[in-house]
């Protein structure tokens, strides 16, 4: 390791210059002569991550009479993560710069209150469930520098000097009306409304020069109808039609960084707001349930990564987008403890609005897969062996908003088997897995809009994993 003339990070593996600002991607041509050297940088900035978490909850439902009844929920949880990543020490060097090392603590709750009532329409059966959901989070967000000692000589994969410190708290209350009517014993009519607020505030504890307060707030509020409609012509046959409205506001992870590489959140992403349509069939085929869906989504002010430097992604909106596809899927079990599972899926998922020089009307919605499939046959009693086998297929996903490149299409298989057995309330299990079975070379996953053409994660070959576990019932 060493630092060049230019003060950046340059790092040399088996003779191949190993230089970038996320060096855990790859660019297409190390990617395409050894799609595993992310072993190798991963070892080189001792990369690595823990987690820790706790949460609870409870549920009380009671019945005030034969028609109405009561159901209240509570839970409780905290998350603390502490990621060391490969971001290389020139990049940590500017003042707005939050360092190379992501220490999170997180702690979030909320509660549902429904009440629901069992009513009748001219003799026929109405449901109306009326609730208020509430959820919230606060998070300790701090960022340090993932090396110790001087720039020019520094000791990679230690928790360094303090680079951002902040509170930022979410929260959503969302009132709610459910209906559902059995209008005739073959129609059925389903609606529902919720109004939304999603509410986030920062306060930023990190205040230096060159990295000044950032704190900030912004709410947003949207009234969300669904409908739906179901026929059953027969007792193994259902159609419906339904449409709903999505509000996606961003996460507190997409409000994290800002696209200009300045410090603070960056609280000028707007909600994205879906209109959703589907079309869809459920029958029983062959000794299970074949459903049959196509769907189109349409999306305002869609969000989508800006790009992707010093392993950190940033998010804005891409006007507005649209999603056609079909889903098919059929599982079914025989010959006693025997089950088999086929689904296929095809997408066509596109901007339809051109907002920059990259994102045209057209072009693909990076990190989309046109076909994805999968299928599994499986041996599963209740006691004794169990034993599977299963494939999985992905079609090709574009990596940046231009369409410039993809991720080639794969197919995986894994095996897996096991034993169980029963003594009286508690079951046992033992369990092993292999992944990957034939060792193919492929993108796992892809860094989308990659500021420095390293799109390509590579994922693991053959791979391993055994257990044993055990639960006892109440």
């Amino acid at each position: 390791m060493q630092l060049d003339d230019a003060s950046r990070l340059t790092i040399v593996a088996n003779g191949v210059d190993l230089t970038a600002q996320d060096p855990l991607g790859l660019t297409r041509s190390q990617f395409e002569s050894n799609p595993r050297t992310a072993a190798i940088q991963a070892k080189t900035f001792n990369t690595r991550k823990t987690i820790q978490q706790t949460q609870g909850g409870l549920v009380y439902e009671r019945d005030i009479d034969a028609n109405h009844s009561l159901r209240a929920m509570l839970y409780y949880g905290q998350r603390n993560t502490v990621q060391y990543q490969a971001i290389p020490v020139a990049a940590q060097q500017p003042p707005g710069s939050a360092g190379g090392m992501i220490d999170l603590a997180r702690s979030y709750g909320g509660a549902d209150l429904r009440w629901t009532s069992r009513l009748s329409v001219a003799d026929r059966p109405l449901t109306l469930i009326a609730g208020l959901s509430y959820d919230s989070m606060v998070e300790q967000r701090k960022g340090y520098e993932n090396y110790t000692g001087s720039s020019g000589a520094p000791t990679l994969g230690e928790r360094g000097n303090l680079r951002r410190n902040e509170t930022n708290r979410v929260y959503n209350l969302d009132p709610y009306l459910q209906m559902s009517l059995q209008a005739s014993p073959q129609w059925a009519v389903d609606a529902g409304l919720r109004y939304s607020t999603v509410s986030f505030d920062s306060s930023d504890h990190y205040i230096v020069s060159g990295n000044p307060d950032d704190s900030g707030n912004l709410r947003y509020r949207k009234a969300l109808p669904v409908a739906a409609l179901r026929y059953t012509p027969a007792k193994n046959t259902m159609l419906y039609a339904s449409y709903g409205r999505g509000f996606e506001t961003p996460t507190l992870n997409e409000l994290s960084y800002r696209p200009d590489a300045q410090p603070g959140m960056n609280f000028g992403l707007d909600p994205a707001l879906s209109d959703n349509f589907e079309l869809g069939a459920k029958k029983e085929v062959a000794g299970g349930l074949l459903t049959v869906a196509i769907f189109r989504s349409d999306t305002q002010d869609e969000i989508v990564p800006a790009t992707s430097l010093g392993g950190r992604t940033s998010y804005r909106n891409a006007g507005r987008t649209r999603r056609d596809g079909v889903e098919l899927g059929w599982n079914a079990r025989f010959a006693g403890d025997a089950r088999v599972q086929l689904s296929y899926s095809w997408l066509d998922a596109r901007y339809r609005e051109s907002v920059s020089d990259a994102i045209r009307a057209g072009h693909r919605i990076p990190g989309t897969a046109r076909q994805a499939a999968y299928a599994t046959v499986a041996w599963e009693p209740r006691e004794g062996w169990q034993a599977g086998i299963e494939g999985r297929y992905l079609g090709s996903v574009a990596i940046n908003d231009a369409n410039s490149d993809a991720a080639p299409a794969y197919f995986v298989a894994a095996l897996s088997a096991g034993y169980v057995w029963r003594a009286g309330s508690w079951q046992g299990r033992v369990y092993a897995r292999a992944d990957n079975l034939f060792d193919r070379r492929y993108a796992g996953s892809i860094i989308v809009n990659e500021g420095n053409g390293r799109y390509f994660e590579p994922a693991p070959g053959r791979n391993w994993s055994a257990g044993i576990g055990a639960t006892y019932t109440f």
